[in-house]
C-alpha cells in the first residue's frame, strides 16, 4: 500500500469523530429545482448525517457550528470528461503525485469536487483514487481511464485492454476520429474488439467521436458513453433511439471546440478575476503572442471547429429535448490552454446559451454527471453521501453564471476555498 494512503487510513482510525453543523443557508434540493431556506447540514466524519430545514434537523451538542447564512449551497460540481495530470504550465507533462494532487486542488478550488479523467493518467492518479475515501480529503475526487486504447488490429487492441484493465480503471477510452482528415481513424473491427474485450472484463467504454455516422456505429457496437458532441451534422431520430436504448450519456465538451479557435485574439475571459486566480501566467502570456494568434486566425482547422461548435450547441439542445442523459464535461487539461476548473464554468454558460435551463445545466453538472459515471452519491447532497458542496453568493437558478460567485468549497466537510 502506498505510504501516504496508509497514513491517511491510520489517521482516520485514530482520530475522534468530527461533527460540523452548517447552518442558515439556502440548500438546493436533490432534484436541483428548488431551495430549502434556513437549512442545516450536519456532517460527521466527512459524510452528511442529516440535512433539511432547521425546523426538522437538530444541531448535535458536540457539533462545531458554521454559519452560512445568506449563501446558496449546491452539491459539488462533477466534470465527466477531463484530464488531470499532464498539465504543468508551459513545462512538459509530469505524471507525478505532486502534479496530480496540485491539479486536483485546482479543480476543487473552482468547486469541481469530482472528475472523470478520460485517458492518459498514470500510476499516481490511480493512487490518488485509492486515497480519496477518507474524511480528511480536501481536494477533488478522481475516477479515471488509464491509457487510451490505440491498437491497430483487433488482437493488439484486446491486449491493450487487458493491460489497462489490470490497473482497475473506472472506464476504457477509445478515439474514433481522424482529426478533420489529418490522421487515420480507428477501424470498426478494432473498436468492436475493444468494446467486446472491455465488456468481458466488466468495464464500460467511452468513445471520443466527431462524426454522426461513427457515433451511430459505436452505439451499435455497444459503446457506453459518447464523450464529445457530434459536430459534423445534426443528430437524428436514429441516434436518439440508439442512445436511449441503453441510456448512454452524452458529454458535449463545448469548450473543447472553443479552445481550438478562441485564441485567435485575446478572449474576454482573460480579464475575469476568477480565471486569473488560478491561470498559469506563462500560458496566458504565450496565448497572447501576436504570431500565435495570427496563426490560429489563418488555420483552416480552427475555422472548421468554430463551425462545428455551432452544430454541437444545436445537437446539445436536441439531445436535452429528447431526454438523453447529459453529463457536463470539457476535455479540460488535455492541453494547457484548456484551463482546468474555469472551463467547467465556461462550459455551463455555453450549455445555457445552447438553450438549456439553469436547472438542466446544474443537473448535468451534478447528479446527472454522477449517474453517467456510476459513482454513488456524486453530485448529490443527501444523507450518507460525502459532504462535498459549494457555497455561492448568488442564485445559480436565476443565472447559471452565478456558479462563479464562489464563497467556499467543502470536500468531506473540509474547507477548500473561502471568500475571495
Amino acid at each position: 500500500m502506498h505510504t501516504l494512503a496508509l497514513l491517511l487510513i491510520l489517521g482516520a482510525l485514530s482520530s475522534p469523530a468530527q461533527t460540523t453543523a452548517f447552518t442558515g443557508a439556502r440548500v438546493l434540493d436533490s432534484a436541483g429545482r428548488r431551495w430549502t431556506d434556513n437549512a442545516v447540514i450536519v456532517v460527521r466524519d466527512g459524510r452528511v448525517e442529516a440535512i433539511g430545514p432547521a425546523s426538522r434537523v437538530r444541531v448535535p451538542r458536540d457539533a462545531q457550528v458554521k454559519s452560512l447564512a445568506g449563501q446558496y449551497i449546491i452539491p459539488g460540481l462533477v466534470a465527466a470528461h477531463v484530464h488531470v495530470s499532464a498539465v504543468q504550465g508551459t513545462r512538459p507533462p509530469a505524471y507525478t503525485m505532486e502534479n496530480t494532487l496540485r491539479q486536483l486542488g485546482v479543480y476543487a478550488r473552482y468547486g469541481i469536487t469530482t472528475v472523470w479523467s478520460l485517458g492518459g493518467e498514470q500510476d499516481p492518479a490511480f493512487k490518488a483514487r485509492e486515497m480519496q475515501n477518507t474524511p480528511t480529503l480536501d481536494r477533488a475526487r478522481i475516477y479515471l481511464a488509464g491509457d487510451v486504447i490505440t491498437g491497430k488490429t483487433p488482437d493488439e487492441a484486446r491486449q491493450m485492454v487487458a493491460k489497462v484493465a489490470a490497473l482497475k480503471p473506472d472506464v476504457i477510452k477509445i478515439r474514433v476520429d481522424d482529426n478533420l482528415g489529418a490522421n487515420p481513424k480507428m477501424q470498426p473491427e478494432v473498436y468492436r474488439a475493444v468494446i467486446d474485450e472491455a465488456h468481458k472484463r466488466g468495464l464500460r467504454v467511452a468513445a471520443h467521436i466527431f462524426y454522426l455516422d461513427d457515433a451511430k456505429e459505436l452505439l451499435r457496437a455497444g459503446a457506453d458513453m459518447i464523450a464529445h458532441s457530434v459536430r459534423d451534422k445534426e443528430i437524428d431520430d436514429e441516434f436518439v433511439a440508439l442512445m436511449r436504448k441503453r441510456n448512454v450519456p452524452y458529454c458535449p465538451t463545448l469548450t473543447r471546440e472553443v479552445s481550438a479557435f478562441v485564441y485567435e485574439s485575446t478572449p474576454a475571459f482573460f480579464a475575469d478575476p476568477l480565471f486569473l486566480r488560478e491561470a498559469d501566467r506563462d500560458v496566458v502570456a504565450r496565448l497572447q503572442e501576436p504570431q500565435r494568434q495570427e496563426a490560429m486566425r489563418k488555420a483552416v482547422s480552427a475555422q472548421r471547429y468554430k463551425a462545428g461548435l455551432e452544430i454541437a450547441k444545436r445537437n446539445l439542445k436536441r439531445a436535452s429535448n429528447a431526454g438523453l442523459l447529459i453529463a457536463m464535461g470539457t476535455d479540460s487539461g488535455a492541453f494547457a490552454d484548456r484551463f482546468q476548473g474555469y472551463f467547467e464554468h465556461l462550459e455551463m454558460e455555453m450549455m445555457a446559451e445552447s438553450g438549456l435551463s439553469p436547472v438542466q445545466v446544474l443537473r448535468a453538472s451534478t447528479i446527472d454527471a454522477g449517474l453517467a459515471m456510476r459513482v454513488p452519491g456524486a453530485g448529490t447532497l443527501t444523507k450518507g453521501t460525502w459532504a462535498d458542496f459549494v457555497a455561492l453568493e448568488r442564485d445559480p437558478l436565476a443565472d447559471v453564471r452565478n456558479t462563479r460567485s464562489i464563497l467556499g468549497v467543502w470536500i468531506a466537510g473540509n474547507p477548500v476555498a473561502h471568500a475571495r
